[in-house]
């Protein structure tokens, strides 16, 4: 699976989309009351979406986009991870395509945006170039992607990441949910074990249409973020192991309190990620006390670190940083600390042409919109290893996703799919 955009000289570049479809604009309408039937299935009490991977409400939701996509003329077909393909023809048919989409399977207490606002975007760019009979160089593919969120079956990003070859099928399909079902078994269950000699192996470019799951564009007004890349990160289990002892009777200077140095952890993890601003980030996200009595001085803490960067060269000073941190901690105790990595992905740079289309879309419509690095993991990540890839983001009120109070407004569903529209016009090219 390799990159066609990235290798062609300059006489096979395709041409930019013709003057006359400048003023071209998706149904906004039309996309936001798709968005809302497909939300209907899984949909909970509180507004929010529960359709999670390989269940039978996934299925249905498969079907139904399915539907809309045979009602366009599109050629449905899934691989053997369920990812779903559906093409339209190309001019030039037998050229790469252009690919488009995002995911729909959800958060138990998901919202309705989260990633069905980027296949259905994909969608609706297909409809409007349907319904202005207008052709394209290359053929255009909608894609859903199997299990991104990774809640039912870990890892998330499952189907892009077996795509990208960045997780092996056989290891995917052997994934356990909680009541110990195969993702494999799963599959099979809902009907979508497919064939890859039927899907596309290159890409000449992939757009992915995304709400922020952020509060950056809400906070500076924009309404589209041209997103150049993806934050590398690096997970780390920490225990830290001192002496469990009575709280009344162990005077405080013979004390070893795992808990004292797990808050300066918590400090460095911070202090560190402010000093590589604006991209560091830097949290402790779990945290387990043992014994964890009110009058038992903490023998044990076990907690997570993640640390992220746009920048590999950054991300590896943050990590020698934090290392350091624990050096200084332990110099001054008598604390034992423990550190095992458990993820290491490197940043995601997208491509500048891919990049370029995404701005051009949001000057063409006028939009407000800044350069952006995703903060989050998306399928465009693993998809940006083997094709030129770039991601457009909308925002979300509040920054809030993974979650049933979850939103985007119509104009700004509407505003992220014509830029898609036209990014997707620009890479794809217009058939004379």
């Amino acid at each position: 699976m390799t990159s066609a955009l990235s290798n062609q000289d300059s006489s096979q570049r395709t041409s930019p989309a013709r003057h006359s479809t400048q003023s071209l604009d998706v149904d906004g309408e039309r996309l936001w009351q798709t968005l809302m039937e497909l939300a209907e299935i899984g949909g909970t009490p509180r507004g929010g979406c529960n359709r999670q991977a390989l269940t039978e409400l996934d299925r249905q939701g498969r079907e139904l986009l399915i539907r809309w996509c045979e009602a366009e003329g599109l050629e449905v077909r899934f691989d053997a991870i369920g990812n779903i393909f559906a093409r339209r023809a190309g001019r030039e048919d037998s050229a790469d395509p252009i690919v488009i989409g995002s995911h729909i399977d959800t958060q138990p207490t998901g919202g309705k945006y989260d990633g069905c606002f980027g296949v259905l975007a994909a969608l609706e760019v297909i409809r409007t170039l349907n319904a202005g009979g207008i052709e394209t160089e290359r053929p255009i593919e909608l894609v859903s992607w199997t299990n991104e969120e990774g809640c039912r079956f870990a890892p998330c990003m499952m189907g892009s990441g077996v795509f990208a070859g960045q997780v092996a099928l056989e290891d995917a399909l052997s994934r356990t949910d909680a009541d110990g079902v195969t993702a494999g078994e799963a599959l099979k269950a809902i009907g979508y074990v497919g064939d890859n000699t039927a899907c596309p192996t290159r890409f000449a470019g992939y757009l992915e249409a995304h709400i922020e799951q952020g509060p950056i564009l809400e906070d500076t007004g924009d309404t589209i973020g041209v997103v150049t890349g993806a934050l590398g990160l690096k997970w780390f289990d920490v225990t830290i192991t001192g002496m469990a002892a009575h709280s009344g009777s162990t005077p405080m200077h013979l004390r070893q309190d795992a808990l004292l140095g797990a808050t300066r952890i918590v400090e460095a993890v911070n202090r560190i990620a402010q000093s590589h601003q604006p991209d560091g980030r830097g949290t402790v996200g779990a945290f387990q006390l043992l014994p964890n009595s009110r009058n038992v001085i903490p023998g044990q803490v076990i907690l997570s670190v993640d640390f992220r960067h746009s920048e590999s060269e950054v991300l590896e000073t943050m990590v020698a940083e934090f290392r350091r941190a624990l050096d200084e901690i332990v110099g001054d105790s008598a604390l034992g600390i423990d550190v095992t990595p458990t993820a290491d992905y490197p940043p995601q740079h997208f491509h500048p042409e891919c990049i370029a289309a995404v701005r051009q879309g949001a000057l063409a419509g006028g939009y407000a919109h800044r350069d952006i690095v995703s903060g989050a993991g998306h399928d465009a990540v693993f998809i940006g290893d083997i094709a030129p890839a770039a991601m457009i983001f909308i925002p979300c009120e509040k920054g809030i996703s993974h979650n049933e109070a979850e939103y985007a407004t119509p104009e700004d569903i509407t505003a992220g799919a014509n830029v898609l529209l036209h990014a997707t016009l620009s890479l794809a090219g217009v058939g004379e």
